[in-house]
């Protein structure tokens, strides 16, 4: 059994709040596994002169912006687990409006935001607050034209239950427009009325999938609901300490399976793989987005989502999937499997980058590939479609 300290970040009750052992990392780990993946560059080796130069020459089809972990909060300057980060709760204000300005300024305006969740910080529900952040971020991000697709991660569900944010703002699931499909089929653009899954298409031949990283999981969930104790029974299998946010084991795949981490649901599973089959027989460019990352490659194991290995099965099993796209992990990474040429991006999070620098990023897609021009601490990258 691992022994987790207790919180240096906060008043006692504060710090007692599930998942703020988040960024617990007791033993980097290091040694990777050997497989298809290449090891997380943090530079941007992969744009090249040649895509510049026919960047410049040709427009793009579309552009998206994309930010991830801006965890606001009205508080002081903080740190995480291991205090070897600083937190920047109420700059990180400043920068998603750094972002938004600079999205508004591009001279091809983005057709939406990617938000990839933890929106606000889990302290603001301990000081009563949770609204009036959510308020405050959400009139910075409405400053804009731009349409946001928010993703839900560990923080949003510190600050509300899930049936608060099935019928908030942060609920972006669009109406259903697919008259191809019968209502309630498994194919239609929403998972189900309780999963916050769902598809979006910018533009006919590409499509964006939202998954629900936290549909299994003991956060939002009542717990007296069998939700809450299937998820239980999951994470009792593998973790055995008192404290649920600490890692069951120092290093290894094993650590994903604590309190902040969730995973998916086989009835999501299900809707993925017949999404992801329509958009194999149209030949869709599909774009996957979750707060939780699925690669051991691409993220800290520790922020890994509990089922990783179902997704990636699935995705294996399709030639759609361009891109898998998530946050969570602060540090950010990246991953292309070489077997199937999925580019696999976890983003680095706003709330632990300084005032003077920024973590955003605005992608232009094209028939052949996605480029990404990163802002700050976000690289510049080339996503090639295979």
């Amino acid at each position: 059994m691992l022994v987790c300290v207790q919180s240096l970040n906060g008043p006692t009750e504060q710090s007692e709040l599930a998942g703020f052992h988040h960024v617990c990392r007791l033993s980097r780990y290091t040694s990777r596994l050997v497989g298809t993946c290449c090891t997380r560059p943090r530079t941007s080796l992969l744009l090249n002169t040649r895509w510049r130069m026919d960047d410049q020459q040709q427009p793009p089809l579309f552009t998206f912006g994309v930010i991830a972990d801006i965890q606001y909060a009205d508080i002081d300057d903080g740190y995480n687990f291991t205090r070897s980060r600083r937190r920047y709760y109420r700059s990180s204000l400043q920068l998603l409006r750094n972002a938004q300005q600079s999205w508004s300024d591009s001279a091809v305006a983005p057709r939406f935001v990617l938000q990839l969740g933890d929106i606000i910080d889990g302290f603001n529900k301990g000081r009563g607050a949770s609204d009036r952040a959510l308020d405050t971020v959400l009139r910075a991000f409405g400053s804009g034209p731009l349409e946001v697709h928010h993703v839900w991660g560990n923080h949003e569900f510190y600050n509300f239950s899930r049936r608060a944010l099935l019928s908030s703002r942060l609920n972006t699931t669009p109406p259903d427009t697919d008259a191809e499909e019968p209502a309630g089929s498994l194919s239609a653009d929403r998972a189900a009325p309780d999963i916050y899954a769902y598809r979006f298409s910018p533009l006919p031949g590409f499509t964006f999938v939202v998954l629900d990283a936290y549909d299994v999981s003991l956060l939002g969930r009542e717990e007296s609901s069998e939700e809450y104790r299937g998820a239980r029974d999951v994470i009792r299998q593998h973790n055995n300490n008192e404290d649920l946010n600490c890692p069951p084991v120092v290093e290894g795949l094993e650590r994903r399976f604590t309190m902040f981490n969730g995973g998916f649901s086989k009835d999501q599973l299900d809707w993925l793989e017949s999404v992801l089959s329509s958009a194999d027989e149209k030949k869709e460019r599909v774009t996957i987005i979750s707060h939780l990352p699925v690669h051991p490659q691409s993220t800290d194991p520790i922020c890994l989502a509990w089922n990783f290995d179902k997704v990636l099965d699935i995705i294996k099993s399709h030639s759609s999937v361009v891109c898998f796209m998530a946050g969570h992990d602060h540090d950010g990474g990246y991953c292309q499997d070489k077997d199937t040429g999925v580019h696999y991006l976890t983003l680095e999070g706003v709330i632990e980058t300084p005032p003077d620098s920024d973590a955003f990023g605005t992608v232009s897609v094209y028939e052949d590939r996605m480029v990404l021009k990163g802002s700050g601490r976000i690289a510049d990258r080339v996503f090639l479609f295979q």
